[in-house]
């Protein structure tokens, strides 16, 4: 007797990341309790299991749903505030005053909402935060139905979110005490950066990752002048000077890590750290091209993160793989190098892993959460297709996605996005960009 499932997923291919390098066809996934129960053969799934729900995909492939290792979501609000500026004087003379003045819960809940949108649209299906207000980004993914790991922000400077370090990490431990019952939400200690957060705060959080097993979240090697800066305060680089507070470790995701020399490269071998890596913002912000190629040939996990849409402007993560391969060809100057089955696990299983998720998502594997991505492949600008994995880094884009499900829900049904009033998003953020415009006025004219 064949045995009932909810769902019975049949792309023309299957991409499950693991083994490696595999790519199924005519096969099926079986889905039950928003968990994956099996992958098989698409006739041998017909006599073993009665759907509730039989999907047939034939010109689609079916990859895990995407994970971005690095945003902040909320940041869609000031999405074009101040484009094509180096780093700090994007910081410090336009993000920074208008976060100043604009950021509250409400400004964090619907600019994750914005966020949530564009980022289930384009097959994201987990991301990992650091803003303000973590229960606001929290709302905006539970009304969406999307999985969130919620940095708790740590920094040294007051905000209308806390006033100090110590009021930061209890306002985010309350809020992750609050939340953890959520199988949608898991969290990460989030102090912005080596230059933004002291040696004492740092102290703290090494030992709360130890007691509460979290991952630790912050920005690392994003320019030059951090390095430099570094060098000049405490007398060596940022890694090394995480490495004598005790931060680096397995559960250590570096973002960006783009300067990095032979020694920061051993160090984050040495220990099994992680890195999300974030191409578009990299470039957009003239940061640099981080050696991804030789992280990846020393076994380190790299990720990929697209920031936050105030310095991509994309919540992309489409744009990142093909992005991430492009570069990591030029760098190391080897066609060969990030090949697209290596990229799309970056995009996939090594985000989760980096995040400690990796028993539940990022590969298509029976037990696993059911966090699934369909691309169609049969627009002109996808034909023909030799190679599916290829077309998804090369060829494809998030306008492609056709389906996405999260936990077994179906999210997004033929690009159309469930579960939100578009228009009254969209109303919501025009009230926003008033609020907004006023300020950028005054920073261009003033």
């Amino acid at each position: 007797m064949s045995k009932p499932v909810d769902l019975l997923i049949a792309p023309r291919w299957l991409i499950p990341i693991e083994p490696r390098g595999a790519v199924l066809e005519a096969h099926a996934v079986a889905v039950s309790g928003g968990d994956i129960v099996d992958v098989l053969p698409e006739q041998e799934a017909l006599r073993r299991y009665a759907p509730a729900q039989h999907i047939r995909l034939p010109r689609h492939v079916l990859i895990p749903g995407l994970v971005n290792l690095h945003t902040h979501a909320a940041m869609a609000l000031l999405r074009g505030i101040a484009d094509d500026l180096p780093l700090m004087e994007w910081l410090e003379k336009h993000v920074w005053p208008a976060e100043a003045k604009h950021v509250s819960a409400a400004f964090a809940r619907d600019g994750a909402l914005l966020a949530c949108a564009e980022m289930l649209r384009g097959g994201i299906t987990c991301f990992n935060d650091m803003y303000f207000f973590p229960e606001a980004a929290a709302e905006a993914a539970r009304s969406l139905g999307m999985r969130a790991a919620l940095g708790l922000l740590a920094i040294e400077f007051p905000t209308a979110y806390a006033t100090d370090i110590d009021d930061y990490i209890s306002k985010g431990l309350a809020a992750r005490d609050r939340l953890r019952g959520d199988p949608l939400l898991s969290f990460c200690l989030a102090p912005h950066a080596p230059y933004t957060v002291g040696d004492a705060a740092f102290a703290r959080i090494v030992t709360l990752a130890a007691q509460l097993d979290l991952p630790v979240h912050t920005h690392i090697h994003e320019t030059g002048e951090e390095v430099e800066t570094s060098l000049q305060r405490h007398g060596m680089r940022p890694l090394r000077r995480l490495e004598r507070l005790g931060v680096l470790g397995p559960g250590l995701i570096a973002v960006h890590a783009v300067h990095l020399d032979a020694d920061d490269i051993h160090l984050l071998k040495k220990y099994d750290c992680s890195v999300a890596h974030c191409p578009t913002s990299n470039m957009k912000l003239a940061s640099g091209i981080a050696p991804v190629a030789a992280l990846l040939e020393e076994g380190i996990r790299v990720g990929l993160g697209t920031d936050g849409a105030a310095s991509n402007n994309r919540l992309d993560l489409f744009q990142e793989m093909r992005h991430a391969a492009l570069l990591g060809k030029v760098a190391s100057d080897n066609a060969a190098a990030l090949d697209a089955h290596t990229v799309l696990r970056m995009a996939t299983l090594n985000g989760a892993a980096a995040l400690g998720l990796d028993r539940r998502i990022g590969s298509i594997e029976a037990g696993k959460a059911a966090d699934l991505c369909a691309v169609r492949l049969d627009a002109p600008e996808t034909r023909p297709c030799f190679d599916p994995a290829s077309h998804l880094i090369y060829a494809a884009g998030r306008e492609h996605v056709s389906h996405v499900w999260v936990n077994g829900r179906l999210q997004v049904d033929n690009g159309v996005l469930q579960g939100c009033d578009t228009v009254k998003l969209l109303d919501t953020i025009d009230l926003w960009q008033n609020k907004l415009l006023m300020h950028v006025s005054d920073k261009r004219f003033g």
